[in-house]
Parts: structure tokens; C-alpha cells; sequence
């Protein structure tokens, strides 16, 4: 037979009865659920801007705690601790393995140059534990997933511009993982003053070549391309975070409470949260971790292994990165790529028992 044969499209034919294969579906859906999902997400932004309290409200739990200074007496942080908290919340039969990457307290120093420098060494840690793992002799069956699949970056409420440090924080974190950009405590500006607040973050954006999660991708069709032009003229999302319930014509609902009235967390005339929490949860989920593994990982993933294909062999190192795994898995120095000093140390992810922290 030849390859133009095996290369060729295959023609469609009719089938004279039941087969039955188009229960494929169900039977993925059926391993899937028993195998369950990871969902890492990572909040990043500075103190007092209601990070835990966004991740809190958005899985409708109280899942961690503020890092933040809760009164004037209490000693300021020092530095910039990321740490990992793990749940396992279940809905309907579906099990998410959620661990939440908290990053308190950012950009709060006097001097915060290379304030970052310990969320992108986290992000990169958790590609380098995933490659580890995935070129192991004896590899586990299904390799547990530590990758952050989506950063949401707060911004304050000042409503002129972003900050420089913001940019220079969005620039590096938009190269590694799926940024998506919000304003923390939007009910601080009037509808106005949020909608003015936008345009211009939108333009500096533009300005500074800045690309955003969803990314515009050919191989979307046209349902799935008008869904992600409208998120991204919603960016940044204006939201308001609350676990706390109030009455509301009778009815509780999450909001807060101030002396000019109640701010209904869920309305869409109060804030854009609503809109955060599908796009995250019930239409963006498993297109943020395929994102993560075919965009931001594998790219990871060819710069590491064609590094190590040039220091294994520097004289015959191309260029190019044609097929950088059998290079890999050929070569007697293969052991190599075991080495914690190859590709750098891994982080694993923490869990309620223990989590794992960064320091700068």
C-alpha cells in the first residue's frame, strides 16, 4: 500500500445498521468522572484587594483564608510567600481537584523590583515536575497535573492607569500561563469611571503587545470565536467578591452591604462577577488546562529539551527543534534529564495537610 494511500482522506460510507460506537462518548465521560479533574488557579495582586475572597465566592466555599493585614497593629509582611491549597469539591457526580495558588501581599514593598521573579519561578517549577515525571522510566498512569492553568491578575480601583510594575508583571506572566486580568472591588467607581477605567487599561494593553487569555486561534469555529470576542471586550472583568448574605426583596443573596444600599454580587447591573465565574467554571474550564499543556508547557517543554540536546551534544546541536524527545530517549546521557540540576527543581503542589511555600 502506499503512503499517498494511508495519507489520503477516507471515504465516508453508509452504515446498514446500529453499530454502536457512538457510545465513545459516554464511555470517555464514564472514566473521566471516576478519574475526576484538576483545576489549578492562581490569584495574584496586592493586599487588601479581595483575593481569597474572589476565589471564596466564585466556588461558593470558603476555601482559604485572607493573607491580608486585618488591622493597623499587626505587623506588616516582609516578603512575598506564594503558597498552594488543595480541595476536592464535587458537584453533580463531577470531582475537581482544586488547588488554589495564593500570592499575598505583591508588589506591597518599598522596594519590589523583582517582586515577581517568585511566581514565575513557581509556574515554571510546576512545567519542569510535569516533564520530570513524563520522561521517567516507569511513569505513573495518569501523571498528576501541578500546572497553574489560569493566573487572574487584580488590578486596584484607582481608575486612571495601570500600574509600571503591573505591566512589567503582566508582560512576564503573559509569556507563561493564561492571564486574565480583573478590577478588584469595582463598586468603589461609578459605572462611568469603570467603563473609562477599562479603555484605558485596554490601550495600554494594546500599547504594550500584551496578549491575554483567550487567545484568537484558527482553529475555533464561528460559535466559539464570537463567544471569545465578547469576553475579551469584557476585559478586565469589573467584579465585586462577597461570601456574606444579604436581603434582598426577601431573598438572600451574596453582596455587601453599604450605607447607599446593597450590591447584589450576582447582578449583572452591579458588577461583571457573573460573567468571571461562567467564563472560569462552565465555558473556559478545559480549554484553560488544554491552553496550559499545548501552548505554555510545550513550549517549556521544547526549550528545556533542546537545551539539553545542545549541551549533550554541542557539536551536532541544530537550530531547529525537530523532534527534541527521540533525540532525548536515544541518547546514553538520557539519565540526565532525571537530574534535579538539569531541569531545574520541581515544586509539588501543596495539599490541606501541607502546602508548599515560595520566599523571596
Amino acid at each position: 500500500m502506499s503512503s499517498n494511500t494511508l495519507n489520503s482522506e477516507p471515504a465516508a460510507a453508509a452504515l446498514d445498521n446500529y453499530v454502536g460506537f457512538d457510545t465513545i462518548t459516554q464511555q470517555i465521560e464514564k472514566k473521566l468522572l471516576k478519574r475526576g479533574f484538576h483545576f489549578n488557579v492562581m490569584v495574584v495582586g496586592q493586599s487588601g484587594l479581595g483575593k481569597s475572597t474572589l476565589v471564596n465566592t466564585i466556588f461558593a466555599s470558603h476555601l482559604i483564608e485572607s493573607k491580608a493585614r486585618l488591622a493597623a497593629d499587626e505587623p506588616p509582611r516582609q516578603t512575598t510567600e506564594i503558597q498552594t491549597v488543595s480541595h476536592l469539591i464535587e458537584e453533580h457526580g463531577v470531582r475537581l481537584r482544586l488547588n488554589i495558588v495564593d500570592t499575598p501581599g505583591y508588589g506591597d514593598q518599598v522596594n519590589n523590583e523583582n517582586c515577581w521573579e517568585p511566581i514565575i519561578k513557581y509556574i515554571k517549577d510546576q512545567h519542569s515536575a510535569y516533564l520530570r515525571k513524563e520522561l521517567t522510566a516507569t511513569r505513573d498512569r495518569y501523571i498528576q497535573d501541578s500546572r497553574v492553568h489560569c493566573c487572574l491578575f487584580f488590578i486596584g480601583p484607582t481608575g486612571h492607569a495601570l500600574k509600571p510594575i503591573d505591566i512589567v508583571v503582566l508582560k512576564k506572566l503573559s509569556e507563561v500561563v493564561n492571564v486574565v486580568p480583573v478590577i478588584a472591588k469595582s463598586d468603589s467607581l461609578t459605572l462611568e469611571e469603570r467603563q473609562a477605567f477599562k479603555q484605558r487599561i485596554k490601550a495600554e494593553l494594546v500599547f504594550h503587545n500584551i496578549k491575554l487569555y483567550p487567545y484568537e486561534s484558527d482553529e475555533d469555529d464561528e460559535q466559539e470565536q464570537a463567544l471569545n470576542e465578547s469576553i475579551r471586550e469584557l476585559l478586565p472583568f469589573a467584579i465585586v467578591g462577597s461570601e456574606r448574605n444579604v436581603i434582598i426583596d426577601g431573598k438572600a443573596v451574596r453582596g455587601r452591604k453599604n450605607r447607599y444600599g446593597v450590591i447584589n454580587v450576582e447582578s449583572e447591573e452591579h458588577c461583571e462577577f457573573i460573567y468571571l465565574r461562567n467564563f472560569l467554571t462552565r465555558t473556559h474550564l478545559q480549554d484553560l488546562i488544554e491552553t496550559t499543556a499545548q501552548i505554555h508547557y510545550e513550549a517549556f517543554r521544547a526549550k528545556q529539551l533542546l537545551a539539553i540536546r545542545e549541551s549533550t551534544h554541542p557539536a551536532s546541536a541544530q537550530p531547529s527543534v525537530a523532534s527534541p524527545t527521540a533525540t532525548m530517549l536515544s541518547s546514553p546521557m538520557a539519565p540526565t534529564v532525571m537530574s534535579p540540576s538539569t531541569i531545574g527543581s520541581p515544586a509539588t503542589m501543596g495539599s490541606p495537610a501541607q502546602s508548599q511555600k515560595y520566599v523571596l
